[in-house]
């Protein structure tokens, strides 16, 4: 049977996350529901990552297997599942893929980024992290430089995670200043439940003074994650990309 992949794009803060459940509103279950109404036949969606409660995507991936659509009608069905879909979802695209193609395992890495600001700004609370203080950017920075030096993120990972493996390679971590906000970026060939959240809020640790970069290292030596902040809120962090 014919595989294809479709690309969302998606603004989390209505939903209760990326994957289907039970009694919650999900991006899954709206964009499951979209394919049923315009197809009229229910179609199963596989999801590339996972995000949570109140995370944003400016690109993320399903997978489904169907007989209705031909190649040749993948624009005409994008148009139209847009037109049935929420204002704060949009498909992409829908392409035509070998029938063995996955969009979660075949992905090469993710990037995500955590975006703070300082300065009140009613236009941002909804998609970034409000946090007025004083940080100290270049500690920080070298904070995340560290990450790249290390496999094994055991403290970055809430307890419970389910992961056959806390090993990840993380390819990007630096932060960047802009006009107007703060933002961590980081790209890695997986990640853990709650890793970008952890790292950003242990590292506003490190940025305030509240522990030192030597801290921040031991802390990822450790395997804890009891020492961890996990506090961030979700707003902040928006899936930047999938590469395949």
């Amino acid at each position: 049977m014919p595989r294809y992949f479709i690309e969302v794009s998606y603004k989390g803060t209505n939903y209760s996350g990326f994957q289907i459940q039970q009694n919650a509103n999900t991006i899954q279950a709206e964009v499951e529901k979209a394919l049923h109404t315009y197809f009229r036949i229910p179609i199963s969606l596989t999801g590339s990552s996972r995000t949570d409660a109140g995370v944003h995507a400016q690109q993320n991936f399903f997978h489904f297997d169907s007989d209705t659509i031909s190649p040749e009608n993948c624009t005409k069905a994008v148009y139209h599942l847009n037109a049935i879909l929420p204002i704060d979802i949009v498909v992409k695209s829908i392409t035509p893929v070998s029938p063995g193609a996955h969009c979660r395992f075949d992905a090469l890495s993710r990037t995500y980024q955590y975006q703070i600001y300082q300065f009140k700004n009613p236009f941002m609370n909804e998609v970034a992290y409000y946090y007025p203080y004083k940080l100290q950017l270049h500690n920080m920075q070298q904070a995340a430089q560290l990450l790249l030096q290390y496999s094994d993120f055991e403290s970055f990972a809430k307890k419970h995670n389910q992961a056959h493996t806390n090993i990840c390679t993380i390819l990007q971590s630096n932060w960047e200043q802009t006009a107007i906000s703060i933002q961590y970026n980081v790209t890695a060939n997986r990640f853990l439940r709650g890793m970008v959240r952890g790292l950003v809020g242990t590292m506003l640790k490190v940025g305030r003074g509240a522990c030192t970069v030597a801290d921040f290292q031991k802390i990822i030596e450790s395997k804890n994650p009891s020492k961890t902040d996990f506090s961030t809120p979700p707003q902040g962090l928006t899936l930047m990309n999938v590469n395949f």
